[in-house]
Formats: C-alpha cells, structure tokens, sequence
C-alpha cells in the first residue's frame, strides 16, 4: 500500500458506494420481449450504450437513459417503452448503498474530508448521499460540471472548486472506464479500485485495489 495521506478522498458514487441497479432493473421490464438466457448480453449492450451516450456534450441524465435504452432496444431489434426508462431515473434516487460503506467511511470522514464526483443530476444526488452513512465535505454532479465522467471536464470541475490539485487526492471507484483511466492521465496522488465485480482489474490504472470500502482506512493509515 502506497504511503500517501491525501488532502481529499473523491469517490464514484453509483457502483462504488450505491448499489446501482440498472442490469436488476432491466431484466426485469425486458422479459417480456428478450429471453431469459439472452438478458445479460442486453444489459451489457445498454451499458455500452450509456457510456457512449455520456462522452458527448453534457445532457440531463434522464436523456442519457433514455437515448441509450432506445439505441439499445434498436440494435436487439425489441420494441422501446420510454415509460422503462423513465422508471429507472425515478428509482435511482432510492438505491441505497452496499453494506460495507457506512462501516468504512465513518472511520475516516472526521480526518480526511470526503467528495464524491457523480454521473448524477442534482435532484438525485442528495438522497442517495444521505443513506452513506458518513459526513461529505462536498458532492458534485454531472449537472454541475456540464460534463459527464470519464470527461476531464468532469474533474476539472471538482478541482476548480476545492482549490486542489489531482496529485494531492486520492480517487476511490469501481470503474476504470469512467473514472480510474481518466484519473491516471489527470495524476492523481493515489487510485484505489474497489473490486466490485463490474470490471477486471488493471494494475495500469490503479495503485491500490480493495474488495470493499471496509478496507479503505487501512489505505490511509487509519
């Protein structure tokens, strides 16, 4: 483990602390036109999709499920309900997070402050935040940054409004498509992957790698 105290700790929010609920949702309203063994290479398709949909220039989040649900529905040759699409932007303010969050987080937000950059719309954001179970010195969003990760934009956003610069933070996520790539080539101080099953890992794009939050305060000292 890398012998590094930062100024800040950003996060992913959705995947990395909030349970994210996409793939569970979509197997369940896409059942009646994919069969059974035939889902999970659809859902894969429409997380393809939304990321596609996030690198262009920034557009309320419910657009992005929307449009990348109707690309998706297209390449599979299903029909398209924009109602399922507008019920999983309804749900995601109520995921709550994985088990091993609240635990981990309390033992550190008192020392090091907390930040989390999301993929979020602001009238989402808060209510996932509140369920973490820990104290966050800011939250910012997609909306705010008019830019979606893995966009530096993004980032450059968090940067510009903590006064801090990359290479005194440390970047904690589950992704490295949206959020360790991109923190590699902005030189953070330290990236630590959360291994939660969305992606393989890369010892490229990370220094530390962590099965769950409950080990970050090893990481730090604490």
């Amino acid at each position: 483990m890398p012998n590094f105290r930062p100024k800040y700790i950003s996060f992913d929010c959705y995947g990395t602390l909030t349970r994210f609920r996409m793939t569970e949702m979509a197997t369940a309203f896409m059942a009646d036109r994919i069969d059974a063994e035939k889902l999970p290479a659809f859902c894969k398709d429409w997380s393809a999709y939304r990321f596609d949909q996030v690198m262009g220039d920034w557009q309320p989040y419910q657009e992005i499920i929307r449009n990348s649900l109707r690309r998706t529905c297209q390449k599979w040759g299903v029909a398209y309900n924009e109602a399922d699409a507008d019920a999983v932007y309804a749900a995601v303010p109520t995921w709550g997070p994985h088990d091993d969050v609240a635990g981990g987080l309390s033992k550190i937000g008192d020392k090091i402050p907390l930040v989390i950059l999301s993929n979020a719309m602001n009238e989402q954001i808060h209510h996932n935040v509140a369920m973490l179970g820990a104290p966050f010195h800011a939250v910012y969003t997609a909306q705010m940054a008019q830019a979606y990760k893995p966009r530096m934009q993004a980032f450059e956003y968090m940067f510009d409004q903590l006064g801090a610069n990359p290479e005194d933070m440390m970047h904690v996520s589950s992704s490295f498509r949206y959020d360790q790539n991109t923190a590699t080539d902005l030189h953070f101080g330290c990236r630590v992957f959360v291994g939660r099953g969305h992606e393989p890992s890369n010892p490229f794009y990370r220094d530390v790698e962590i099965p769950h939050i409950g080990c970050l305060p090893a990481v730090v000292g604490l």
